[in-house]
């Protein structure tokens, strides 16, 4: 029988093994701490490991008994995403679900990650592309779902072909759309590439809506020493319940897609209110941007390139 976890019926998770990226805080961490209500026994790999300790103990508080674990993952460099992947390859437990949801937003100035690729760019898309390369042997052994967080600026702008890493040129919410836009493409990509190949992996997308998460907050570590107005007003609609969502009612799209009964691959899910910025969690018609296969197919062999990480069939 499904747990009932905030509201949305979740799989019994007993027994199974969930990795969350971006789970030291926000929706990640919300994400996190359902998976562990439901039984699940989660891996948080984070960056910053006293955040880390805190989410543990935010966890098992809100979960009495839950069993939850970190390790170390900067996503903006190769090397510790690679290092991730050894680590979790040399404990040969299979991965049931992977919730791709660690993200950076619109750095005010362009910033780039260890290898020289854009920040954005780099760390949301191309480093969430190697780190489900380099698990995909424990992916097929879990028959994993595998759900990426997107975000409704997937919806706009488009992929910067002729500057991926924005050199000639920076502007910080189109280079973000990018980074989204291409992760989705690559969500999709890898369900059908599953699908085809037989891995037993399936893979959707998700996206939070509009809530006061930190990715508008002061991030010295990208260059904004304060809270942006956008965040400010954010939040103020958000206390006060007009139209967008809470950073509980955020994650819950991403939890849908990750561990519902009822959730598929290749689909799409975000909340269902008013203009899908707020609202329980409900399958999104897919944005124009995403729907291109050959775009998909040419983000995957760029990815690959870029990365040095290919998928084996």
């Amino acid at each position: 029988m499904p747990r009932q976890t905030s509201d949305i019926p979740l799989s019994d998770l007993s027994g199974k093994r969930a990795v969350v990226t971006g789970a030291s805080d926000g929706i990640g961490l919300g994400v996190a701490t359902r998976l562990a209500a439901a039984g699940a026994e989660v891996v948080l790999p984070v960056r910053n490991p006293d955040k880390g300790e805190e989410a543990v103990a935010t966890i098992q508080r809100e979960a009495p008994g839950a069993q939850v674990s970190l390790r170390t993952l900067d996503l903006s460099s190769l090397d510790s995403v690679a290092a991730l992947g050894k680590t979790l390859l040399a404990e040969d437990r299979p991965i049931h679900l992977l919730v791709n949801n660690a993200g950076v937003m619109t750095p005010p100035d362009r910033q780039t990650t260890a290898d020289g690729f854009e920040l954005q760019f780099g760390t949301n898309h191309l480093g969430h592309f190697a780190l489900v390369g380099h698990l995909l042997p424990l992916l097929r052994a879990g028959h994993a779902r595998v759900t990426s967080q997107l975000s409704v600026a997937a919806n706009r702008n488009g992929i910067n072909w002729d500057d991926l890493n924005w050199e000639r040129s920076y502007n910080g919410m189109h280079a973000y759309s990018q980074s989204k836009i291409a992760f989705g493409l690559f969500g999709l990509e890898l369900h059908r590439r599953s699908e085809a190949g037989g891995w037993g992996i399936t893979s959707n997308l998700s996206h939070p809506g509009i809530a006061p998460t930190n990715l508008l907050a002061a991030r010295p570590e990208v260059g904004r020493a304060k809270d942006t107005l956008g965040v400010r007003v954010i939040r103020l609609l958000s206390a006060r319940g007009i139209v967008v969502g809470t950073v509980r009612s955020a994650g819950l799209p991403a939890l849908y897609a990750a561990a519902s009964p009822d959730s598929r691959g290749g689909a799409f899910y975000g909340p269902g209110g008013p203009g899908n910025m707020g609202g329980p969690p409900a399958e999104q018609t897919l944005y124009n941007r995403l729907r291109g296969t050959e775009e998909a197919q040419r983000v995957w062999q760029v990815s690959e390139e870029f990365t040095g990480v290919r998928f084996a069939s």
